[in-house]
């Protein structure tokens, strides 16, 4: 890995930073609910971001450790996850990418009360598929997610995984100091109406740059989580071949990435299979070169010495087996589209938001700079949100979501997997079920999905500036 001098990027390139990096080291400690209950407080804590020596960095934590406890979960099993607040504001819990019942989405006002200060709620859902999600605050999230608050929860297969091992890597973007504190600005307008609040240091599990070691001949699997705030990631493994098995906790077919680029953007996860492959005592970066003149050492691929576990790869079938997604039935599909409009153009100019209708909240100071279909609803989600279309329940819906801006938007539906049908009029392969659909600019992406959760649901960009000003909409299965 590239040696950096410091933590902090120039304030030239601070809009797309690009940072020194945290690498692979041991998770924080799995909460296997055996019994089905949990607790998990929520509080201010401290968090050492640039590594053991340096500064002490307030943040936001589950019980007291960012990113938060690993949670792990049993397909079909019913899990009681009790939160308990202990922030001086409101607070909620959305369990992201699982399946559940609305009023246990934590969207608040919209499906629950808000947690206030001091107080408790008790989530209970049992978790239909099995895969990578994660779990985060809905309530002042731009703040709430920016100080810490992230967690994985994972959902176990029936039957283990034919690997040697397994491995999580949950990537955090955090805008820091030079005295390493958490910078101030959140929800200014420039990042709003741009690319969001990318960060200056990025961690891996809450830590800074360490190199993974590998032996020769093992197989792992990589569980990827991007619980950035804004940044976009594309990770290219130097001498391996990842194949992805499963996006956003959906098995898929098995297949290596377009380009060699495992392209994450904030709240997708990938599932890969790596077979280690190199060469005892070598050292393989992993780089991400998603933004343009701005890529950098993520972490490396460490092989220690020892002879070879094996001396061909495993010979064990790559595909998981598959989650019970209804299948849309798309000669009966009702059809709906969404046309993502706004944003800063150039001239420093908003594109598309004059005229519009804005359902204000706080933060921002209620403006809207993004609308969904002519209508901006600013904020985390509120009672009285219209909905932007009504399904029968049952109904199969086949979306069209329309990017018409510049920039780009991970397109999160709470309480479904939507089969990803085409890109720009192009058949998508591998047969992708995905809770977070990344567009971007210009594009033209058709879905489909079963109307068969009950409910208000929210659907909204994943960059929490963009939510927050008015990129969020609302529609209902009856």
């Amino acid at each position: 890995m590239n040696s950096v001098s410091s933590p902090f990027i120039t304030r030239r390139k601070f809009l797309f930073a690009a940072a020194s990096i945290a690498a692979s080291v041991p998770i924080r400690p799995a909460l296997a609910l055996a019994t089905g209950e949990h607790r998990i407080r929520v509080a201010p804590g401290q968090a050492r971001l640039t590594g053991p020596d340096g500064p002490r960095t307030p943040v936001w934590a589950y019980d007291g450790t960012v990113p938060g406890p690993t949670l792990r979960l049993r397909q079909g099993r019913p899990a009681r996850i009790i939160v308990e607040n202990g922030l001086g504001e409101d607070t909620t819990v959305h369990w992201h990418g699982i399946r559940l019942p609305n009023a246990m989405d934590g969207v608040p006002g919209l499906t629950q009360p808000p947690i206030r200060p001091g107080e408790n709620f008790v989530y209970e859902f049992t978790p239909p598929d099995a895969g990578t999600f994660w779990y985060h605050p809905h309530a002042d999230s731009l703040v709430q997610l920016g100080r810490g608050l992230a967690g994985a929860l994972i959902v176990e297969e029936a039957e283990p995984v034919a690997v040697d091992r397994e491995l999580l890597w949950l990537l955090q973007d955090w805008r820091l100091t030079k005295d390493g504190q958490i910078a101030a600005g959140f929800g200014n307008m420039m990042d709003a109406a741009m690319s969001g609040r990318v960060g200056n240091v990025v961690t891996v599990n809450g830590a800074p740059p360490a190199d993974l070691t590998v032996k020769a001949g093992e197989r792992v699997r990589l569980r990827l989580a991007n619980a950035s705030l804004a940044r976009i990631m594309a990770l290219r493994f130097e001498g391996h071949r990842p194949v992805i098995v499963a996006i956003d906790g959906q098995p898929c077919d098995p297949h290596e990435p377009e380009g060699g680029r495992l392209v994450l953007a904030p709240a997708m996860r990938i599932d890969v299979v790596l077979d280690m492959q190199g060469d005892p005592g070598k050292r393989y970066a992993v780089i991400d070169e998603f933004y343009d003149g701005l890529a950098y050492s993520l972490t490396a691929l460490a092989y220690d010495a020892g002879a070879p576990l094996r001396d061909h790869p495993l010979d064990a079938p790559l595909r998981l087996p598959a989650n019970p997604l209804p299948a849309p039935d798309l000669a009966k599909a009702e059809r709906h589209e969404i046309v993502l409009q706004g944003g800063m153009m150039g001239g420093g100019k908003l594109a598309g938001v004059g005229g519009m209708m804005s359902m204000a909240m706080p933060g921002m100071n209620g403006a809207a700079a993004w609308a969904i279909n002519g209508m901006s609803m600013t904020g985390d989600g509120h009672a009285g949100m219209a909905p932007q279309f009504t399904l029968e329940r049952g109904a199969t819906c086949r979306l069209t979501m329309r990017n018409e801006t510049a920039w780009w938007h991970p397109m999160h539906v709470h309480g479904f997997s939507l089969s990803v049908l085409s890109r720009n009029g192009s058949p998508v392969p591998h047969r992708q079920w995905q809770d977070t659909v990344l567009l971007a600019p210009k594009d033209t992406i058709e879905c489909a999905f079963v109307a068969d959760n009950p409910g208000d649901w929210m659907l909204h960009c994943h960059v929490a500036d963009h939510r927050m000003a008015g990129l969020m909409t609302v529609f209902r299965v009856t």
